[in-house]
C-alpha cells in the first residue's frame, strides 16, 4: 500500500488520502451515516450524561441523521424529569453540566432558557462558579452561550458576574508556555515543562473561533495550532497524555479546524500525505462505529460519539453550512410536536400561560400553591373571587367539568345536554364538551347535578378518563389495583366501579400518597383537585 492509501481498522477497506474535495466530502457522508446508525442502535434513548446523552444528540443531530420521529422528543422529556427532579440545580459546582445540556437543547431546537420552568443558562452567569472546574468551564460556557448567540445571563447570586470577555480572557490567560492547553492549565499545577494536550487545545480552539477577528484571540490561536501542528505525529494523529494516540486528540483539533474555517488538508496538518480526516477514519470501523486507539482499547462509545460529531462537522464545513456549533440554522421545532405523549388524541392540547405569575392571596404556603398556581397561570383554573381561591372549599361538578375541558384544551365536541344545565349557564359549554369526551356522566340519564359535590373516587375517575385522552396507560387490573390501594387503611370502602381509576391515581402520584387514608366517598375540595390535575398534566407532558 503506498503512502496515499490507509487501511481502516474493519480489516478491508481503503482510500485515498488526499481524496478531491466532492470524494472527500462523499467519503465523510457514507461513514457518517454507518456511525451514527451505530449510535441509533447503542443509544436508542439517549439520557442526561456525556456519553449516551449529549454527543450522541448533537451528532445526530447536527450531521441532519434521520433518527425517529420521537427520539429528540423522547430526550428532552427526559432533560425536563432530570432539571425538574434537580430543583433546577444540575450540579454545584461543574457548570459544564447546564453547557452541555444547554448544547444539545440547541442542537434540536430547543430552548434552554424555558425547561420546566428553569433557565439552564442562569447558571453561566457564576463566573467562579463556571471557572472553579478548570479550563472546561469557560471553553464550555462560551460553546453553549455562543451556538445560538444567547444573551449573557444575569445571576443574582453570583459573587462575581461573568461576561464574555471575562471567559475568553481567562482562556487566553491559562495558556501554557508552548502555546496551547491542558487540562492543567490556569491551575498552580501548571510549570513551564507542562505540555498541552490536542483534545483541550482543539476545544479552547472552538470556544475561540467566533472571537478570531480579535488580534489578541488570533495570536492566541495562530500560537495554538503552530503548537498542534509541531506535535502532530508523522501520520497526522495526535498522542494523548499518557503517549497513545487516540480518536478523541485527532477529532477535538479537526472540529477545532471546522470552527476556525479552516480545511483539513491545510499543509500545517497534513503529515505524510496524512490529514486529521483521514487520520480520523483511521479508528472506524465499519458497522461498529470508533474505536478510542488502534489496538480498539478504551471506551469505543465515547470514541464512536466524539467521531460523529467530528465527521458531522466535516460534512457541514464540505457543504458550506454554518459550522458544528452555530445553530442559529438549527430547526426550529414546534412546541406542539414536542407536547403530550405519542398516545394522545389529536383534538387535546397544551395550555400556554396567560397570566405568568397569577397567584392568590390565600394559598401561600399551602400544599396545592404550585398546581394553584400552574393551573391559574394557563386560565384553566380561577379563583372564587379575584384574590381568593379558597383552596379548602368544595368544588361543583360543574367547576370540575370546566377545569378539565381547559386543561385538555378541548373544543366543544357534541355531548349531551341535561334537564338541569340550561344553555344560559355559564357551564354549559364545558359540560357538553367534558361529557362529549365521556370524561363526565350525568348523576341520571337526564340530570348532571352543576351544583353537586365530587367525592375523591368521583374526582378520581374522571381524571383517568381524562389522562387516557392524554394518551397515558390507565388500565389496571383489579388484582394490582388492589395491591396498589393496600397502603391505604380505608382502601375497601371505594366502590368497585372505582378501584382501578383510583390505583391508576395512586400510581402515577396523582393522589396525595403520603396520607394514610383514601376518604374515597368524601367530597374533594378545590386544592386537591387543582393537585390532581395538576400532577396528571406533569405526567402526560402537557405543562
Amino acid at each position: 500500500m503506498n503512502g496515499k492509501m490507509r487501511r481502516l481498522l474493519s480489516g478491508a477497506v481503503a482510500f485515498i488520502i488526499l481524496l478531491p474535495a466532492a470524494a472527500a466530502a462523499a467519503e465523510a457522508e457514507d461513514i457518517y451515516q454507518d456511525a451514527a446508525k451505530y449510535v441509533l442502535e447503542t443509544v436508542p434513548e439517549p439520557q442526561v450524561g456525556s456519553i449516551g446523552g449529549e454527543w450522541a444528540v448533537l451528532g445526530l443531530a447536527r450531521g441532519g441523521y434521520a433518527v425517529p420521529e420521537d427520539y429528540f422528543q423522547d430526550y428532552y422529556y427526559r432533560v425536563e424529569d432530570y432539571v425538574k427532579a434537580c430543583g433546577g440545580v444540575l450540579d454545584e459546582k461543574k457548570m459544564t453540566q447546564y453547557s452541555r445540556i444547554i448544547v444539545a437543547l440547541s442542537a434540536i431546537g430547543k430552548d434552554p432558557t424555558n425547561v420546566a420552568g428553569y433557565d439552564l443558562l442562569t447558571a453561566l452567569g457564576d463566573y467562579e462558579k463556571t471557572t472553579w472546574q478548570g479550563i472546561n468551564g469557560p471553553i464550555w460556557a462560551l460553546l453553549a452561550l455562543d451556538c445560538k448567540n444567547y444573551a449573557m445571563p444575569q445571576n443574582p447570586e453570583a459573587a462575581v458576574q461573568a461576561t464574555r470577555d471575562m471567559y475568553i480572557q481567562k482562556i487566553l490567560d491559562s495558556r501554557l508556555p508552548d502555546g496551547g492547553w491542558s487540562l492543567v492549565s490556569g491551575t498552580d499545577s501548571a510549570g513551564k515543562d507542562s505540555v498541552s494536550e490536542p483534545d483541550v487545545t482543539g476545544m479552547a480552539l472552538q470556544a475561540l473561533a467566533k472571537y478570531q477577528d480579535r488580534p489578541e484571540v488570533k495570536e492566541a490561536i495562530e500560537g495554538a495550532l503552530a503548537c498542534m501542528s509541531a506535535y502532530q505525529n508523522e501520520n497526522a494523529g495526535f498522542s494523548g497524555w499518557d503517549g497513545t494516540e487516540n480518536l478523541e486528540s485527532c477529532a477535538q483539533m479537526l472540529v477545532a479546524l471546522c470552527e476556525l474555517g479552516i480545511s483539513y488538508e491545510d499543509p500545517r496538518f497534513v503529515k505524510g500525505g496524512n490529514t486529521l480526516f483521514s487520520h480520523l477514519l483511521s479508528y472506524y470501523q465499519a458497522g461498529k462505529g470508533f474505536v478510542h486507539t488502534a489496538d480498539g482499547s478504551g471506551s469505543a462509545q465515547m470514541s464512536t460519539e466524539q467521531g460523529l460529531y467530528a465527521l458531522a462537522a466535516v460534512k457541514r464545513f464540505a457543504a458550506g453550512e454554518s459550522s458544528l456549533y452555530r445553530m442559529e440554522d438549527a430547526a426550529a421545532v414546534e412546541t406542539e410536536n414536542y407536547i403530550g405523549l405519542s398516545g394522545k388524541i389529536e383534538d387535546v392540547h397544551v395550555m400556554e400561560i396567560t397570566s405568568k405569575g397569577k397567584t392568590f392571596t390565600d394559598i401561600a404556603g399551602h400544599s396545592a400553591q404550585t398546581a394553584v398556581e400552574a393551573l391559574a397561570e394557563r386560565g384553566i383554573i380561577n379563583g372564587m373571587t379575584e384574590t381568593e381561591f379558597m383552596p379548602d372549599a368544595n368544588m361543583s361538578r360543574a367547576e370540575f367539568a370546566a377545569i378539565i375541558a381547559r386543561g385538555l384544551g378541548l373544543a366543544s365536541e357534541g355531548g349531551r345536554t341535561f334537564s338541569d344545565v340550561p344553555e344560559t349557564a355559564w357551564y354549559y359549554p364545558y359540560i357538553k364538551t367534558a361529557s362529549g369526551y365521556g370524561i363526565i356522566n350525568g348523576v341520571s340519564d337526564t340530570e348532571f347535578d352543576p351544583e353537586g359535590k365530587i367525592t375523591r373516587e368521583e374526582a378520581a375517575v374522571m381524571v383517568a378518563r381524562a389522562a387516557k385522552l392524554c394518551g397515558m396507560n390507565t388500565e389496571i387490573d383489579t388484582f394490582a389495583a388492589r395491591n396498589l390501594l393496600a397502603g391505604y387503611i380505608d382502601y375497601v370502602k371505594a366502590s368497585d366501579w372505582a378501584v382501578s381509576a383510583l390505583a391508576f391515581c395512586s400510581k402515577e402520584d396523582i393522589l396525595d400518597n403520603t396520607v394514610l387514608e383514601l376518604r374515597p366517598q368524601e367530597a374533594v375540595s378545590r386544592g386537591e383537585i387543582a393537585r390532581m390535575l395538576y400532577t396528571m398534566l406533569e405526567r402526560a407532558r402537557l405543562l
